[in-house]
């Protein structure tokens, strides 16, 4: 048994934060409670950390008449034009074989966004201890299903004053005669309870469903879509891996294994450690033998739009990516000047998503000094199969340009190469296709359909997609 040794660290903002000496938690000691800072705090104390004393605005998305209101001039849009090379190695080679692009480009690619964008997952993440809690049998659209409510209990011996518990729900078809694939979403817990519902699951809204027919309501779910194939679908609840919140950064997963203190620079942001949840979910996939594990796809939307994208990239497991309007931080190119801008994510309501060392980027430097970008991430991704999703820019009930759809379909241009160097398809084009015209024909796809900031329209596309990837194998 060891025990631990308690001082105070007094930070420059006149914070008094409980710092472990060494060792864990003797049996009966009390962990002493980690700070209560407010995301303005903490950001104060990172930009403390970096040296930096202030930071440029982000853009402006409501008001018109404020003088940094959102770009959506084209002509302006593209300030630091040269994107990095996703195949060429640091010290000016090029990538011409698999072999180097697996053994030296990527592996300089995952350091760079580890250190400057989304940070680091620590060496000492502690175990996850996965625990059915509940069964439910009931019917979806005709369909005889089985939900799981699952929880994942995060071993926290380390610092009993933090409490991890992931929550997870998996629904399969109740006939399938072998393991079937599964959709996982980032979403949100059941209100009232859990299991499929009827009109109360994440994503259940008239936007999320598919066009009118035998389900009635407007068109299946994409939860009913997805049963309908004869597959299965996960919801993975963000929030109880990490809180959405710059204040919740010394508690959640993060702050369990800082052991309640503010975070390092090169430490993990929310949308790293929403991805690790994910990849702890798959964990738990891998061992259910109602899910086939090499078949499991991620989705999400906006901001969990970014984490599918950064589970995709960083966890090779996944089978199929599924990126619902991204935007700033997910599929956007980070040097585009259009919607929302880095400078917005190193602003105290987002900056918990990035690691810390993110914040130069909005004062020091800028965009055109980050050594990756988007297309990278997304280069990440290959050869698996995936699928960058977005609203419309324009029109009635349109998502808008803040995400910058033009941006992300750059990204995925210019992540094509690694995708053909791979021996897959690329977007088989760089002209920004027409609204509701899918492009289709590759392991990229990228489709604009006429709704709003939502999935929903898409849904339909991306499963006749995945058809050609995401197979049910027999017993």
């Amino acid at each position: 048994m060891h025990t631990v040794a308690i001082r105070s660290v007094r930070w420059s903002l006149g914070l008094i934060v409980p710092v472990l000496c060494a060792g864990s938690w003797a049996g009966g000691a009390e962990a002493p409670a980690p700070p209560k800072l407010t995301a303005q705090q903490d950001h104060r104390n990172m930009m403390e950390q970096l040296g930096i004393t202030s930071l440029r605005p982000g853009a402006e998305g409501m008001n018109a008449k404020a003088p940094n209101y959102a770009n959506y001039d084209e002509a302006k849009a593209n300030p630091y034009p040269n994107l990095p090379d996703p195949l060429t190695l640091k010290n000016g080679q090029k990538v011409t074989t698999a072999e180097t692009w697996w053994n030296q480009r990527r592996p300089e690619i995952v350091e760079d966004f580890d250190r400057e964008v989304y940070g680091r997952v620590p060496p000492n993440v502690p175990k996850v201890t996965w625990e059915v809690t509940g069964t439910t049998e009931e019917t979806d659209a005709n369909i005889p299903v089985v939900t799981k409510k699952l929880v994942g209990h995060v071993d926290n011996s380390s610092y009993p004053a933090i409490t991890v518990d992931i929550q997870l729900t998996l629904t399969t078809p109740a006939k399938a005669t072998g393991p079937v694939p599964v959709m996982m979403e980032f979403g949100f817990a059941w209100p009232g309870g859990f299991g499929p519902g009827r009109g109360n699951r994440p994503g259940a809204t008239t936007a999320s469903r598919g066009p009118a027919g035998p389900f009635g309501g407007g068109g299946p779910t994409w939860q009913q879509q997805v049963l309908a194939k004869g597959w299965g679908y996960a919801i993975l609840v963000p929030n109880s891996i990490q809180a959405d919140s710059g204040a919740g950064l010394t508690s959640g997963i993060i702050g369990l294994v800082n052991k309640g203190r503010p975070r390092k620079p090169d430490d993990w942001g929310a949308l790293r450690a929403w991805a690790w949840g994910a990849s702890r979910a798959l964990d738990y996939f891998e061992t259910d033998k109602a899910v086939d594990a090499t078949q499991v796809g991620i989705e999400g939307l906006s901001r969990y739009g970014k984490a599918a994208l950064v589970a995709m990239a960083y966890d090779q497991r996944f089978a199929i990516g599924f990126i619902g309007s991204s935007g700033e931080g997910g599929a956007k190119l980070h040097r585009r000047n259009w919607g929302e801008l880095v400078e917005n994510l190193t602003g105290s309501g987002e900056y918990h998503w990035m690691a810390g060392n993110f914040l130069k980027y909005g004062g020091p430097l800028n965009a055109g000094d980050l050594p990756v970008d988007a297309h990278e991430l997304i280069a990440m991704c290959a050869p698996r199969p995936t699928f960058i999703s977005y609203g419309a820019m324009s029109g009635p009930g349109a998502e808008g340009g803040w995400v910058d759809q033009k941006g992300s379909f750059m990204a995925a241009v210019a992540a094509g190469p690694v995708y053909k160097l791979l021996g897959k398809r690329d977007l088989g084009t760089a002209e920004y296709p027409p609204r509701e015209t899918g492009l289709m024909d590759g392991e990229l796809a990228f489709r604009e359909h006429s709704g709003g900031h939502t999935t929903g329209p898409n849904w339909p596309t991306f499963l006749t997609w995945a058809d050609r990837y995401i197979k049910i194998r027999e017993p």
